[in-house]
């Protein structure tokens, strides 16, 4: 049966947030006074809010307990030896350090992994948006070749039944005639990423405490919104609620080095691989900025080493701007407010169910 998802409580949040942007960022100027900067800063940004539950999965403590198991689970896969937490580690805040990742049977991923944190906010997953939702990125990872490698759902279920999992699953789906399924596989994991939220000191700034963040950072948010970087990346996760065009003043890969990828037959022209639409090409998800100081290199084939240079490209490319030292160092400041606290339920890997041994 095919897995579908619709987001009401989701949609509404978009729909601030695009309210939000379309108020206007506005220009800072060097009279306004630090209540000034807060309040235009209000008008953009939002806090993260308490809690990434949505209507349509009904939120329970068996879920999230079977979730984060199932996240932290290899044997799954057709090398038993990759999982969600392959691409997405607690060492590396969420996400794998790597340019771009390694899957199933050593396979070389097409893009960078994003971190994991605060991901069910967005407005859909991937940088192609070809997952509507955290839970849609899980049930489909299953039969992913670059995830779990499985050639169908009831085999990863098969694998699930001689692995153990089937009280947990009972006891996260009651009342279910079969609760292990790839359904509710999908649906336990999303329960446990929802509740990976990073507050951080930048929303203490947001609600009013204007001592949470350093002069630098107050200065580099300044030039964040006045240089046009907030028209894209704002909302509760500083980006992540909308698409764009990567290299609206010159073609991305010259700025970051990029290099042809086989996958793509090509350099990475992002949606277009998902639609075959012309008018996609080079359109991609904008990143939230939510722990972005934590999480290099960068871009979507992390062909971009440091935060800084990070910094660099995008002025250059979306906006055709060439950033003084101290530009870069105040607008990193700013960034390295967004940088919250690894949530206490993805700091240590869980005990998972013991399997039977069977000889090869």
């Amino acid at each position: 049966m095919k897995l579908t998802f619709s987001f009401s409580k989701r949609s509404g949040l978009i729909a601030l947030l695009i309210g939000a942007s379309a108020l206007g960022v506005g220009l800072v100027t060097a009279a306004d006074t630090e209540s000034d900067l807060l309040a235009r800063a209000k008008q953009v940004f939002r806090p993260l809010p308490p809690t990434a539950h949505v209507d349509d999965f009904p939120h329970s403590a068996a879920r999230v307990e079977l979730g984060k198991k199932l996240f932290f689970e290899t044997r799954v896969s057709t090398d038993g030896r990759t999982g969600c937490v392959s691409c997405h580690n607690p060492s590396h805040y969420g996400a794998d350090s790597l340019p771009r990742s390694v899957g199933v049977h050593g396979v070389l991923m097409p893009r960078n992994a994003q971190t994991v944190f605060n991901t069910p906010l967005l407005v859909s997953q991937h940088y192609g948006g070809n997952r509507v939702s955290v839970e849609e990125q899980a049930w489909k990872a299953l039969t992913s070749p670059f995830a779990y490698g499985n050639k169908t759902f009831a085999e990863a279920e098969a694998k699930l039944h001689t692995l153990g999992y089937k009280p947990l699953f009972e006891a996260a789906f009651p009342n279910e005639k079969e609760a292990v399924s790839a359904q509710n596989w999908a649906i336990a994991i999303g329960a446990y990423e929802r509740t990976l939220l990073t507050p951080a000191p930048f929303d203490q700034y947001l609600k009013g405490d204007t001592k949470a963040i350093s002069t630098d950072a107050k200065a580099g948010l300044e030039k964040f919104i006045n240089y046009g970087c907030a028209g894209c990346h704002n909302g509760s996760t500083v980006g992540g609620q909308s698409f764009q065009k990567f290299g609206l003043v010159e073609d991305y890969w010259k700025a970051t080095g990029s290099v042809e990828i086989a996958h793509f037959k090509g350099y990475d022209k992002g949606k277009f691989h998902d639609t075959g639409k012309e008018e996609d090409k080079w359109i991609f998800k904008v990143p939230q900025l939510r722990n972005v100081a934590m999480t290099p290199p960068y871009f979507h084939d992390g062909s971009v080493a440091t935060l800084d240079d990070a910094v660099r490209v995008m002025a250059r490319v979306q906006l055709g701007r060439q950033l003084a030292d101290q530009e870069v160092r105040q607008i990193v400041a700013f960034l390295g407010t967004l940088t919250g606290e690894v949530p206490k339920q993805f700091k240590e890997a869980p005990q998972l169910p013991v399997a039977a041994f069977q000889r090869p």
